[in-house]
């Protein structure tokens, strides 16, 4: 199973920086393949490459590269903490869906930072003050009903049909947002039915009626300080933008 880790934070932050400096950001130091389950004993990792045998005194048969062997649904969530208040939401996107690890957080670091519509786009000057997470989405079940889950362990994805348009809508909270918030279930439902953009009443109709899938994730959380601290020493130096240092 895939685990989040300090790397795929690094790496979201690298992602960011590299895109004020208008440049690449430095390859990941985790890799994906790692993640993965080999249990299959005819697979093999030949030159970071994986190779099936075919059979009995077959020849090896080239599958494809170890970079693109491991996928999972991830979210990327950056907040900005102000003279060690509460940590406040800038910026949350990922995918439900599978990705690949490496493409995905690069994608998701961007788009979370810079496209999310609920927030300005990050600024570079705004570094010092983020922390960044990474969740790894896991776990997927369907829910017996819109109760079936629990606070602090399930995220949630609802889907229902608007009856006022009949058009189909969804939304998620990942698993630390109910907690967080301090809702109850129920509050936790009719928040995410707002946020799916449904403006009618909520009944409990309206209720029954949603689909419902829990799942769970791990995440890791590092701040801006904690990211230049471990560049520092992985590297040698700080992150900087456009040639000026960025000084906690």
């Amino acid at each position: 199973m895939v685990s989040a880790n300090k790397e795929m934070v690094v790496y979201c932050f690298d992602t960011l920086v590299a895109h004020y400096n208008s440049h690449d950001a430095p390859p990941p130091a985790f890799d994906e393949g790692q993640h993965c389950d080999r249990s299959d004993a005819n697979v093999y990792l030949i030159e970071g490459k994986m190779w099936i045998r075919g059979g009995e005194g077959k020849s090896m048969i080239y599958l494809f590269e170890e970079s693109v062997l491991c996928f999972s649904p991830l979210f990327v969530t950056w907040k900005k903490v102000v003279n060690g208040g509460e940590p406040r939401l800038r910026g949350c996107i990922g995918s439900l869906e599978a990705r690949g690890l490496i493409n995905g957080f690069k994608d998701y670091a961007l788009n979370s930072a810079l496209r999310d519509r609920r927030f300005p786009p990050i600024q570079a000057k705004e570094l010092p003050t983020l922390e960044c997470t990474v969740s790894i989405l896991t776990d997927y079940e369907n829910a017996n009903d819109y109760l079936d889950w629990e606070v602090g362990t399930h995220g949630i994805i609802i889907e229902f049909t608007d009856p006022d348009y009949n058009t189909r809508r969804s939304a998620t909270y990942l698993p630390e947002v109910a907690a967080h918030e301090g809702w109850t279930k129920l509050e936790a439902i009719d928040s995410l039915i707002r946020k799916a953009g449904y403006n009618g009443a909520i009944t409990e109709s309206l209720r029954k009626r949603l689909q419902l899938t829990k799942y769970q994730s791990t995440l890791f959380t590092m701040h801006y300080s904690e990211y230049v601290a471990y560049v520092k020493q992985a590297r040698g130096e700080a992150p900087s933008i456009l040639g000026a240092k960025l000084r906690n």
